[in-house]
């Protein structure tokens, strides 16, 4: 780490009193950039010194709070340090995501989180007092969940093509269930039925009753993480009949995704990464990423047992992403109708 004083050509003597005051000034400046600069340095060669605390903006048992449990693990095996999940939930994420945008940029609080509370809640909730693009820094993108279209085995449709042509012939008859209003479950059902040319029921749930009343067939379709249905597609208590990602799934590979049946460009999966408060340090942010995407090669069974696909890269590639789905969903929001106080 190399820092230089601001060079001072002319000597101070030789000038004005008001022209010595403003040199000088100028050198306290660069003296005090340089501080904090070295600090930020050792900030990050240090890091972390003490327990950290990782925000996840759900409940406990959901996939975010799976995978960042097993990251959090994973991090604390090789720091050597404590990385304790806090579970924040309320209001699709917000609840938690703020905390972590009020919270001190150290390092020493993390946010683990969704497409929802990231990309999709600015849309679809009226009035928020932050903005999860510029108020927080994003560190790596830990998975790519994609969700998966599953029918209740009632419906006489065995595959994707016969359950879009029994969708046609029965317009508003199908009810889908979601796990709340302007979630991904229930945008990848909208978009879905809007490029099939049909219409289906929204019944809007909380949390795992959505799965539930599809299980026990009162609703007959839904989109789900593939964490949450996974269990139930191999034993046969759910059908599977295609995924929402652009590539099939690790986890579900002979499972065809929408766009390879029809429906080109068709992607409305989720996703989970890591964020930090905005004004992290960024040798705090370049460690803590390194690290992430250095353990995730040891999660891959794991995940991929459980539904999810690793992804990792740089927090650059992780921004990038993060606008451009905003781009997308603030489209399908506002198409949908879907609003929330």
């Amino acid at each position: 780490m190399h820092c230089f004083a601001p060079t001072i050509s002319t000597p101070l003597a030789s000038r004005s009193a008001a022209g010595r005051a403003r040199a000088a000034l100028t050198a306290f400046a660069g003296l005090l950039t340089c501080v904090g600069a070295v600090n930020a340095h050792a900030a990050g060669n240090d890091y972390p010194v003490k327990p950290v605390r990782v925000v996840v903006a759900f409940t406990a048992g959901g996939t975010t709070d799976i995978l960042a449990r097993s990251v959090s693990q994973a991090l604390a095996q090789r720091f050597k340090q404590s990385f304790v999940v806090d579970n924040r939930p309320g209001a699709g994420g917000n609840i938690g995501t703020e905390a972590v945008v009020r919270a001190p940029a150290d390092g020493y609080t993390l946010l683990v989180t969704s497409v929802g509370p990231i990309s999709i809640n600015q849309t679809l909730y009226k009035r928020l007092n932050y903005d999860p693009l510029t108020d927080l820094v994003p560190v790596v993108q830990i998975a790519d969940v994609p969700n998966v279209l599953v029918v209740h085995p009632s419906l006489p449709a065995k595959s994707f093509e016969e359950f879009v042509a029994y969708a046609k012939a029965n317009p508003g008859k199908l009810n889908y269930s979601s796990t709340g209003v302007g979630t991904s479950s229930q945008l990848s059902s909208f978009m879905l039925t809007q490029r099939i040319g049909t219409e289906a029921t929204h019944i809007p749930y909380k949390g795992a009753d959505a799965l539930n009343d599809l299980l026990s067939g009162r609703v007959q379709f839904m989109f789900a993480t593939i964490p949450s249905v996974i269990a139930h597609i191999k034993v046969g208590k759910l059908r599977a009949l295609a995924v929402s990602s652009a590539h099939r799934s690790q986890s579900l590979p002979d499972v065809p995704t929408v766009a390879e049946k029809g429906f080109p460009g068709f992607e409305a999966g989720s996703w989970f990464g890591v964020f930090s408060p905005k004004g992290t340090p960024k040798p705090v942010i370049a460690k803590l990423n390194q690290a992430i995407n250095e353990v995730l090669p040891s999660l891959q069974a794991q995940m991929v047992r459980e539904g999810a696909d690793p992804v990792g890269g740089s927090p650059e590639q992780f921004g990038k992403f993060t606008h451009k789905e905003y781009a997308k969903w603030k489209v399908v929001v506002r198409e949908s109708g879907a609003s929330l106080e």
